[in-house]
């Protein structure tokens, strides 16, 4: 048949390879992510949770999960790719070598008389004078006329003998794999490639350009609207209280996007009635304050009432409608706290320092909305710095169950995991009523809590001492323990219908002035990226020290153990401020659990600048150094040194124990986190 045939059947195989090249290792890579992602991702297997049907692999449930656009988008390319493979296979057309004698069904040695006889024999059959078919013209053509000159000819039987065709040396024949009607170019076939080449290479990257450039003015990276950024960053205020937090939270462009419909009106009534005493309201003026309640906009009105649901767990009174506005709110409630938080360490001129206060009230407001416990559950009760709120995490916990167990002198959630296994079970089975499976459940509970260690460091390298203007660099390494040995786990949380993963916040802050020095997000699902971040960081900071080769491989062996074992490094820089002494306390926030908080104290000493030369300023290129090393009065501590504490967990005896135990190096303090933000750490000089 003709070139133009042959180049068309190209075509199919030239879009599958094309389809292929990107597909195949897209694919695997999204398997490999499949299947690490279900490996790493450990849940709580205590009843609540299997009842909860959050983690039940049913089909459906697997239909759903998988049934996303992207999936869907990657299962009909497969299915295009396999009809590609399907025509092919039968379109492919093997590429005949010419064979005079074949073509004439002679065999080889055949006499004159015999190939005349087959020559007369299918001219009858396909001479454009017998057969008016342009197919049997063509194939008279180009095969029987040339197989009967190649063996009847002497020039065309010497050239079929040398290069193996009537017409001597074939050159190298080279096509384009585009479809048959574009190949015969008529004026209908111009218009349509004319169309083709300008969508394909205008229209088409135009309107991914336009698609893109539209939703990237719109949304962030972490798919958070600007126009939310935008008002949480003019709504944040220093003072912001912990109990304050919600009402900038629910400020979010996309929860004003929520639909607000009439049928709606009742069911929120009822909701208002069951969550009211959760709304900050003036008892006094109830009246009042009922009516500038449902003054506000609908959509603020919804959502407010919607997250108390949630912190209540009254979801029981909320009509279908209202169930998927719920989950939608609960879906953006973690990327939408995460932007709040960022918003809330952002450092602010003049000193260039982000904010504390309002810091742990969105840690706080993420760990109720996660572990579904209200905001009032918080508040300092007797002993406990940070309330019945703790407890109510746990499975089959209530008030009731928390009053009974404090009558036992069990009065805060840290005297309760610091019991033995047995006690507990006695505790819980004689006094709270509870069965042995529903003791074992809180026993499941616990071992999933994470416990955090901090160790931090800050130094200057190279110099003794920090002067006012050095850049001082900050080494935190964060450990993580379980009860259950894993590492990498998500939290216990059954009210709560998506899964969450755990983040850790680290923030290096004073507590008096409110400050937030430094700050870093922290998370230990991700094993492999840990230890590549490490083995760079550890690198280059003994490198820069002049350190040898094998001082260099054994440090990062080291660092690659210990991450291993469930530590990360944080590190970060800072300017030193101007000269005096800095009482500093390292906050490691759960944004998950409920008690699992660790803080630690540093004290830093600035001195005056007395080398030469000023090494203060952030350039990029420089490589600060500091070193620890300074004694301080006992009582110039005890003068200077005033903790923060949470709206939710004032208790003076514990502020009194974090200054009496608050003695650490310059620069440096060890501490094993006893579960609690609130609660001090054991710290001891370097």
């Amino acid at each position: 048949m003709g070139a133009s045939e042959e180049n068309s059947a190209l075509f199919p195989i030239f879009v599958l390879t094309l389809m292929a090249l990107p597909l195949v290792p897209y694919t695997i890579v999204n398997l490999f992510g499949a299947f690490k992602k279900k490996s790493a991702k450990i849940n709580c297997q205590c009843s609540v949770c299997v009842r909860s049907g959050k983690y039940h692999k049913s089909i459906f449930r697997r239909i759903s999960n998988f049934s996303t656009y992207s999936n869907l988008t990657l299962v009909l390319l497969w299915v295009v790719m396999a009809v590609l493979v399907y025509y092919i296979k039968h379109i492919s057309t093997e590429v005949q070598i010419f064979e005079p004698f074949s073509i004439l069904g002679l065999e080889h040695g055949a006499s004159d008389s015999e190939i005349k006889k087959a020559y007369r024999r299918l001219s009858i059959q396909y001479h454009p004078d017998k057969n008016p078919d342009p197919e049997a013209h063509s194939y008279f053509v180009e095969f029987i006329s040339k197989a009967y000159q190649a063996l009847t000819d002497p020039v065309s039987r010497e050239n079929f003998e040398k290069y193996g065709h009537p017409d001597g040396r074939q050159g190298l024949q080279m096509g384009i794999a585009l479809p048959q009607f574009l190949l015969n170019i008529d004026g209908a076939s111009e218009g349509i490639l004319l169309l083709g080449i300008v969508g394909v290479c205008i229209i088409l990257p135009l309107t991914i350009s336009v698609i893109y450039l539209s939703r990237s003015s719109k949304y962030t990276g972490n798919y958070v609207m600007h126009s939310t950024l935008a008002a949480y960053y003019h709504l944040m205020k220093p003072s912001l209280a912990p109990s304050k937090v919600m009402d900038v939270f629910i400020k979010a462009s996309e929860f004003m996007d929520i639909p607000v419909r009439r049928s709606d009106e009742e069911p929120l009534q009822r909701l208002f009635v069951l969550v009211r005493s959760e709304l900050n309201l003036d008892l006094k003026n109830i009246r009042q304050e009922q009516a500038k309640f449902w003054k506000q906009h609908p959509a603020l009105v919804k959502t407010e009432l919607l997250l108390q649901a949630q912190l209540t767990r009254e979801t029981a009174a909320l009509s279908p409608t209202l169930q998927r506005d719920f989950r939608h709110v609960l879906e953006l409630a973690p990327r939408l706290l995460e932007e709040l938080m960022k918003m809330a360490i952002i450092p602010r001129p003049p000193v260039g320092h982000g904010w504390l206060r309002p810091a742990i009230g969105v840690v706080e407001l993420s760990q109720s909305v996660v572990q579904a416990v209200p905001l009032s559950a918080r508040k300092a009760a007797g002993a406990s710095s940070e309330g019945y709120a703790p407890f109510l995490q746990l499975p089959h916990f209530s008030d009731a169950v928390v009053k009974k167990i404090a009558r036992k002198k069990v009065r805060t959630f840290q005297d309760f995991r610091d019991m033995t296994p047995d006690e507990r079970e006695d505790l819980l089975t004689q006094v709270a009523g509870f069965s042995n499976s529903e003791s074992h459940d809180v026993e499941l509970v616990l071992k999933m809590m994470p416990s955090v260690t901090i160790d931090i460091t800050c130094e200057t390298e190279g110099e003794e001492g920090i002067q006012e203007g050095d850049i001082v660099t900050m080494h935190a390494w964060i450990t993580l323990n379980r009860g259950s040995g894993l590492i990498r786990a998500l939290p216990h949380c059954p009210y709560f219908p998506f899964d969450k993963e755990e983040n850790f916040w680290l923030m290096l802050a004073d507590s008096f002035s409110n400050d937030v020095w430094l700050s870093q997000k922290v998370s230990f699902m991700d094993e492999a990226t840990s230890i590549i971040a490490v083995s760079k960081t550890i690198q280059e900071s003994k490198e820069g020290s002049g350190a040898s080769a094998r001082e260099i491989n054994v440090a990062v062996k080291e660092a690659l153990e210990k991450v291993k074992n469930g530590s990360r490094l944080v590190m970060g820089k800072f300017q030193a401020p101007a000269e005096g002494n800095y009482n500093l306390t390292s906050f490691c926030l759960c944004d998950s659990w409920i008690g699992s908080d660790a803080k630690s104290n540093i004290k830093l000493k600035v001195m005056k600048r007395s080398r030469a030369g000023t090494r203060g300023g952030f350039a990029a290129d420089e490589t600060p150094a500091m070193e620890d090393g300074i004694e301080e009065d006992e009582e110039e501590e005890e003068d200077d040194y005033d903790d923060y504490e949470s709206e939710y967990s004032e208790d003076e005896e514990d502020t009194k124990e974090t200054k009496s135990k608050g003695a650490v190096a310059n620069g440096s303090a060890h501490n094993k986190g006893k579960g609690s933000s609130s609660d001090e750490s054991d710290s001891e000089a370097e």
